[in-house]
């Protein structure tokens, strides 16, 4: 049996890439072999298309470049990554976190779609991705359910003020919008876990967050609780 692939999902500024820190942190101390991964890959020349897509080169509009032609872009540098580091990791048993993955490809292309095309992207994206290119398809996703505007909140305050830090999609509030509206559909339609990032109309903390992430990765994993 492969290893398995938990993903953390969401809007910019849903804390992401916090809870995958955490999850992979504590699943280590646990003893699990697990490596977290983030998508893309910046360090990696096979991001370079989209680095330019999300810099603006192509057109500061996101839709510049159609819903199809952005997703192989990210598409492409998954796959190397799967060729040439994670992938017999994941082969041999191992557990992978990943901030972001396909899912964020659904998520930021569809909105990009009139809604009555989700359907038809989504197949067209999974089969791409899970049956010819060859990529695990997730176990587990996590969809951090955080309203658009809280999120342009955090991003503005994780750039302190500077524009010219976010990417064409970070820039843009109104595509926020319409990929939370994405994310919403995606998480029913394909089955994620939400996790609600506020309560009471307040935010949760990071610590909350993380106590209900690491116990739906522990009941995946068949563990039972032991806090």
């Amino acid at each position: 049996m492969p290893g398995r692939l938990i993903v953390l999902e969401g809007l910019d500024g849903s804390g992401k890439a916090t809870q995958a820190e955490r999850l992979t942190a504590i699943l280590k101390e646990r003893g699990y072999p697990v490596r977290k991964l983030s998508f893309p890959d910046y360090a990696s020349d096979s991001s370079a298309l989209v680095r330019m897509y999300l810099r603006g080169d192509f057109g500061t509009d996101p839709g510049a470049v159609n819903a199809y032609a952005a997703s192989l872009f990210f598409t492409v540098d998954r796959c190397a990554g799967m060729l040439r580091d994670w992938g017999a990791f994941y082969k041999e048993d191992g557990i992978l976190v990943a901030d972001r993955y396909t899912t964020s490809n659904a998520v930021h292309q569809c909105c990009k779609l009139p809604a009555e095309e989700w359907d038809g992207y989504l197949d067209w994206l999974f089969e791409l991705e899970y049956r010819y290119v060859g990529l695990p398809e997730p176990d587990l996703v996590l969809y951090l359910r955080l309203p658009p505007d809280e999120a342009e909140q955090l991003i503005g305050s994780r750039y302190h003020g500077d524009e010219g830090k976010k990417d064409i999609h970070e820039r843009d509030d109104a595509y926020l919008r319409s990929a939370h509206k994405a994310a919403e559909y995606c998480a029913s339609k394909c089955g994620w876990h939400t996790v609600d990032c506020l309560r009471a109309s307040a935010l949760r903390s990071v610590d909350d967050i993380h106590a209900e992430v690491l116990q739906t990765v522990l009941n995946l994993l068949g563990t039972a609780r032991t806090d």
